[in-house]
This record gives C-alpha cells, sequence and structure tokens, in this order.
C-alpha cells in the first residue's frame, strides 16, 4: 500500500491581471481570479495513476489562505482521498523556506507518508526551490523534473528532464518526486467525482497545530524584500516606416539607433 501526499497551491489565474500590494509588495491573490496551479493537476494525476495501479491513499497537502479551499476541492473531485489544509495569517508573504518548513511538519503530522509529489516550479512565484528544500528538511531522496515515473515496490525510477538531457534516477521509497508539465494529461473531475468531494475529509491546522513558531514564518522573517515595485509602463505605438524605396535603409537605421545591429 501506498501512501502518497500531494502538495497542491491555489494561484492568481494566469489569464488574470495580476499586481502586488502597494503596502508590502507582496502578491494581491484578491485582485485575480483564483485557480488550482496546472502543474498541481498533473502532479493529483500522477499520484492518482499510482494509486490506481496497485493499493494506496492519496492526500492532498495545502498551504495557503481560506479561498484555497477551492482549490483543494478540485483535486479531490479528481479521486484524491482527503487533505490536510494549513490555513493561518501568520503565513502571509512566506517565503520558500518558510513555506517548505510548514509543509515538511505538516508531512510529519500526516505520518506514515511513502511518495510526495510535487510540481516542479509554482505559476506565481516560479522559485521551483521547494520540493528539494522538503527532501532536505525530511532527510528524503529528491527525484525532480519528472517526465515519468514508475513505483515498483519500494524503489521508485524516474525519468528526469533538464536542459541538457534525460537522466533516469532510482531511489529507495520514502521519496520526494517533482513533475514537469509532460508528465501526463490531467484528467476532468466527473459529475460524480464532484459530487464525492464535497463528503471528503479536509482537515484544517494552523502553525500551531504543527508546532511551528509563527516567528519563523510570515514577511517579516522572510530572507529577502522587495523594497519598491511599480506597474509595467503601457504599450506604445511602434514606429511605422513606408517604403518610398528607400524601406530598407530606414529599417536599417532605426535598427542601428536601437543598437540591435
Amino acid at each position: 500500500m501506498t501512501n502518497i501526499v500531494v502538495l497542491v497551491k491555489q494561484v492568481p489565474d494566469t489569464y488574470s491581471e495580476r499586481k502586488l500590494n502597494e503596502n508590502d509588495h507582496t502578491l494581491d491573490r484578491e485582485s485575480a481570479d483564483a485557480v488550482i496551479d496546472e502543474i498541481n493537476e498533473r502532479a493529483v494525476e500522477e499520484a492518482l495513476k499510482i494509486k490506481e495501479a496497485g493499493e494506496g491513499e492519496v492526500t492532498v497537502l495545502c498551504v495557503g489562505p481560506d479561498r484555497a479551499t477551492d482549490a483543494i476541492r478540485k483535486a479531490l473531485s479528481m479521486g484524491a482521498d482527503k487533505a490536510v489544509h494549513v490555513s493561518d495569517e501568520a503565513l502571509r508573504g512566506s517565503d520558500l523556506i518558510a513555506t517548505a518548513k510548514v509543509l515538511a511538519a505538516a508531512v510529519r503530522k500526516i505520518g506514515d507518508v511513502d511518495l510526495i509529489i510535487a510540481g516542479n516550479e509554482a505559476s506565481d512565484g516560479r522559485g521551483g526551490a521547494v520540493p528539494a528544500a522538503l527532501a532536505e528538511l525530511l532527510g528524503l531522496p529528491q527525484l525532480t523534473h519528472a517526465r515519468q515515473v514508475t513505483v515498483e515496490g519500494n524503489s521508485i525510477k524516474v525519468a528526469r528532464e533538464t536542459e541538457d538531457g534525460i537522466t533516469h534516477l532510482e531511489a529507495s521509497l520514502p521519496a520526494v518526486v517533482s513533475v514537469t508539465e509532460k508528465i501526463n494529461e490531467p484528467r476532468y473531475p466527473s459529475f460524480k467525482g464532484i459530487m464525492a468531494a464535497k463528503k471528503k475529509p479536509v482537515e484544517t491546522l494552523t502553525v500551531a497545530d504543527l508546532g511551528v513558531d509563527a516567528g519563523e514564518v510570515g514577511l517579516a522573517n522572510a530572507g529577502s524584500t522587495v523594497l519598491e515595485a511599480a506597474p509595467k509602463p503601457p504599450r506604445t505605438a511602434g514606429q511605422k516606416i513606408t517604403d518610398e524605396g528607400d524601406g530598407g535603409t530606414k529599417v536599417a537605421e532605426f535598427l542601428v539607433a536601437q543598437k540591435i545591429i
């Protein structure tokens, strides 16, 4: 039996206009539509495939505000069995390291975990470091950037794809795996799955419940600070060149002026 934990994050829809809060320069999550990160849907799908190939249980783990319940329910409607939601105002503005510490504490509380699956990076931050940091904190092997995952008994094999090519990795369970967008195509929740998700257990925890000191998380304890931010300037009209026999020359002069050539 394989007990799998899948990390899920709610992020601003990439089709929405995203902006920062003026007072502290953190992401203004209320200004945009919130959705489950697409890479997390692929992580959930991979967990479900592993479960369906044998026996096991899939637990969704999410760190986020109350509205992140929508992302959790999406994962549950796909077929995950239960969820743990870490929601605490003290977590607002936490950096990658603090987030990984909270996730590690939550995994320890869940207990008896054989495999942790995450996306390779979230679309709102793109740090790509949480899976590795989580593995380090838990003392587990990490198999990152996986485009193919195979679980055989107590071992896991991964085809890891990076710009340098494909590397084949193998480790003993328990382990942490992060997947890329090439891993699979996530299923659409069925009506039956959506209705069943409403009855599946979701345990809500605070940092105190996890034994995490609130003084180690949050914006005030982040390792970096945004001092200034400005919205991107509006797009200006381009320069139109009318070809009167010297169009090529005008284009070349423009490119030279822009120091492109």
